[in-house]
């Protein structure tokens, strides 16, 4: 603990390990802190990730680990963050179970967390027959009954995004609908119907979606269902040192990963709306590469 590490790297999952590897092929001395609470780990299977399509989310990031830490400069914590304070050779980092640890550089590879609504059953088929994402998930139910829950503009473009997918669709606005007219007409010409009653319970099995049961009553048979979760940052430590947080919750980065605070990076679900492995690694890649490359302009 009495060490200081080129980087410190918050959560290891995709994006996290992704950046752990550059830096360690780059020779630096690297901590990596997670705490083992991934925001997909319900999910059954992970899509559009070359030579990983239709792997658990589990088993890639378990290849991913025993990979990266096959680089001896690179170290694995269990724990979870709790304050991070900027020093002046860098940061002090300290974790819930009252360890401390000093690195030059940290990387938030964080994630976020979805706001589950409180409706029965939504959080046993949450990732896996209730999902956000088609292109993770529109092709294992592609043609089947599916909901869609959401409601003004975003319903509309849902409706339209959807469509490529199944023509068997059924829009719940989950009470009174906010459609324009204009809207509400071109859903109805795609023989897509609109209810707005609101949801009382998602009746499933094992995670299997089986019927969307609405407060009058009715229910509605349906094999899967797209709904667009509120979410929050899973840690609140960038904010809390003045990383700058854009309007629709996610860190502000530049291109290279770089958040507004010197010295302090981010990368993944936590700083780009793209959610899926492939995105996590490419930027947790590309985070790896820029630190290095800090590291190195400020010594040479």
């Amino acid at each position: 603990m009495n060490a200081t590490y080129d980087v410190m790297i918050a959560g290891g999952s995709y994006a996290g390990l992704s950046a752990a590897m550059a830096l360690g092929r780059a020779l630096r001395n690297v901590l990596i802190i997670d705490s083992g609470d991934p925001c997909n780990k319900q999910t059954p299977h992970s899509h559009n990730f070359l030579t990983q399509d239709g792997q658990t989310p589990a088993q890639i990031a378990d290849t991913a680990k025993q990979q990266v830490l096959q680089y001896n400069t690179i170290s694995w914590h269990q724990g979870l963050v709790s304050n991070v304070v900027s020093t002046p050779a860098g940061f002090e980092i300290s974790t819930a179970a009252g360890e401390t640890f000093r690195a030059k550089k940290v990387l938030f590879a964080t994630g976020v967390k979805d706001q589950l609504l409180p409706v029965k059953g939504l959080a046993e088929t949450w990732g896996i027959s209730l999902v956000h994402c088609p292109y993770c998930h529109g092709y294992e139910i592609r043609g089947k009954a599916t909901g869609l829950i959401a409601n003004g503009d975003m319903a509309f473009e849902l409706c339209r995004l959807i469509s490529n997918w199944s023509n068997k669709l059924t829009l719940f606005t989950n009470g009174p609908s906010a459609l324009t007219a204009e809207q509400a007409a071109k859903i109805k010409n795609h023989g897509i119907t609109v209810v707005e009653a609101e949801i009382s319970e998602f009746e499933q099995e094992n995670g299997q979606l089986q019927n969307i049961v609405l407060k009058d009553g009715s229910k509605h048979p349906l094999e899967a269902a797209y709904i667009r979760l509120p979410f929050k940052q899973h840690s609140d430590i960038p904010q809390q040192l003045g990383c700058a947080i854009d309007e629709q919750g996610y860190i502000e980065v530049t291109e290279l990963q770089q958040t507004t605070v010197p010295g302090v990076y981010a990368a993944g679900d936590n700083s780009n709306k793209f959610r899926g492995v492939s995105m996590a690694v490419a930027a947790g890649t590309k985070a790896g590469a820029m630190i290095n490359k800090e590291l190195i302009d400020e010594t040479f």
